[in-house]
This record gives structure tokens, C-alpha cells and sequence, in this order.
């Protein structure tokens, strides 16, 4: 391996002595720089050298031992030995390449190394873009909903101020009894409303196999429980008050088809745009 090794210093010299005849005379101008970089470059082979040496060693420790594993272990430390034998062929054949210092030579590489930093700089420039006009209409977005918020600020504000002109000073007690008062017409209002709106629809939409239907439900859903229009409406209002911000009801089979159908046909129910699925109440009160 030593003598591996000197042949191969040996070699790399007489490589670089000859690169050195061929160079002109503006090419050996700084015969310093070219002395350091021939050191370099000996350091180099010096520390693939070594790194050959370590590989080798472990080889010969891998071939001396017992193989006492299956043949794929043997097969893959052959396969590793050709392929560290293959790269060492490589560096002794291998000749350093100096790169004279000459003018063209120096603005080859600088165009080179200046076109890829352009090409770099012009997709960060791209990206950046891409974003900025991201940010852009975020902002718009943002601006707008800020101009909303503050009119509805500024309409608030001037209804306070005119509340507050038209302030009666009241009792408290007095006050909490008109409330009252209002809440139980209002109670009362209610119920009378859903009394006859039960009684329209009890009149008019029975339970489906009240009305002759028996064999259509068969049909349709034979194990599922039909509910009436009135429980059909009463869900629909429940979802509508307590969740206004997701008025939507999934039609499961306990939905009777024909009265879906005539609450879309009717107005008084909505389809869901995504889902067709999902129905609401159409809210009449806004």
C-alpha cells in the first residue's frame, strides 16, 4: 500500500509538471499561487490517500474473519470491495486540473458563476411576487372588511347619541314590569301561533300512513319512521332560531320525500348549494 501510495504522488507530480510545461507565460505570472495550489492539491491526495488506506484495512479485517452469516452478507461485502478497488483506479488516474490564470479563463467562470445567481435571483424574484400579490389582496380583503366594521361603528355611535337625547328617566321597577308584561304577550302570542299552525298542518298533512300511503312508504323506507309536517317544520325552526349561523338540516329517512318536495317547490325551505342533502327554513323574518 505504501508503495501504492508513492507511485501514485509520484504520478500526480509528473502530471502536474507537465501541465505546467504547457502553460504560456501570462500564465505562470504568480508562480506563487501555483506552488500553493500544488501544495493544496498534494494535501488532498495525501487525505485520499489515507481514506483508501482506512477502507483497505477494513477490508482485510471484514476478509479475515469467519463469515458465519447467510451468502447475500459475502455477496455485499464483494460488491463493496469492487467498488472501492474501481474508486481507487479512479484517483490515480485522475490528473488535478489547474485552471491558468488568464483573463478569459477568469471571465468564463465569473459569466458562469454570475448567470446562475441571476437565475437564482429570478425565481426568488417570482416567488416574492407570488406572495406580495397574495399579501395585496389580502389587504384589500382586510380593508374592506375594516371599512364595514367602521361604518357599522359609526351608525351605532349616532344611534346611541340619539338615544341618549331621547333618555325618559324611568323607575327600574317600573321598567322590569313593562318587560315582563311584553314577554308574556309575546309567550302567549307564540303559542296561540303554534297551536293553529299544528292544527293547519294536522289537518291538511297527516302522518303519512294515515293518508293511504302505506304501501308507497314500504317502498321507499321500509324501516324508518316517517314524521309528520309539523315535526318536519319544527326542526326546521328549532335549527334556524338556535343556530342562525348553520341553519342547515341533513334529510335523513325519516324525512318524508313528497313533503320535502313541497316545501322546496312552495319557497318555504332552501337546498343547500354544495350538499343537496341539507335543507333550511327560509328566513322570513330578516
Amino acid at each position: 500500500m505504501r508503495k501504492l501510495r508513492s507511485t501514485g504522488v509520484k504520478r500526480l507530480t509528473q502530471g502536474m509538471a507537465r501541465s505546467q510545461q504547457n502553460l504560456t507565460p501570462d500564465d505562470i505570472q504568480d508562480k506563487e499561487y501555483v506552488v500553493d495550489r500544488k501544495d493544496k492539491i498534494i494535501e488532498e491526495c495525501e487525505e485520499l490517500w489515507k481514506q483508501m488506506e482506512k477502507c483497505q484495512q477494513e477490508i482485510t479485517l471484514a476478509g479475515g474473519e469467519r463469515l458465519n452469516s447467510s451468502d447475500t452478507q459475502l455477496t455485499l461485502l464483494m460488491m463493496r470491495l469492487k467498488s472501492l478497488t474501481a474508486e481507487y483506479n479512479q484517483w490515480l488516474e485522475r490528473t488535478p486540473d489547474i485552471i491558468p490564470l488568464n483573463l478569459e479563463n477568469l471571465v468564463k467562470l465569473g459569466k458562469g458563476e454570475l448567470q446562475k445567481l441571476d437565475h437564482d435571483l429570478k425565481l426568488l424574484l417570482s416567488m416574492i411576487q407570488s406572495k406580495n400579490q397574495k399579501l395585496q389582496e389580502d389587504l384589500r380583503r382586510e380593508q374592506g372588511w375594516l371599512d364595514e366594521q367602521e361604518e357599522l361603528v359609526a351608525s351605532l355611535s349616532e344611534i346611541c347619541k340619539e338615544l341618549k337625547k331621547q333618555v325618559i328617566p324611568v323607575s327600574e321597577k317600573r321598567t322590569l314590569l313593562e318587560l315582563k308584561t311584553k314577554m308574556t304577550k309575546i309567550r302567549r302570542h307564540r303559542e296561540k301561533l303554534l297551536t293553529s299552525l299544528g292544527e293547519v298542518l294536522d289537518k291538511h298533512f297527516p302522518f303519512p300512513e294515515e293518508n293511504g300511503n302505506k304501501k308507497r312508504k314500504r317502498e321507499c323506507q321500509p324501516n324508518a319512521r316517517l314524521m309528520t309536517m309539523h315535526e318536519i317544520l319544527e326542526i326546521l325552526i328549532n335549527s334556524l332560531l338556535h343556530s342562525p349561523h348553520d341553519p342547515y338540516v341533513k334529510i335523513n329517512d325519516s324525512f318524508w320525500p313528497p313533503y320535502i318536495e313541497l316545501l322546496l317547490r312552495s319557497g318555504i325551505a332552501l337546498r343547500h348549494q354544495d350538499d343537496p342533502s341539507q335543507i333550511r327554513l327560509e328566513a322570513f323574518h330578516q
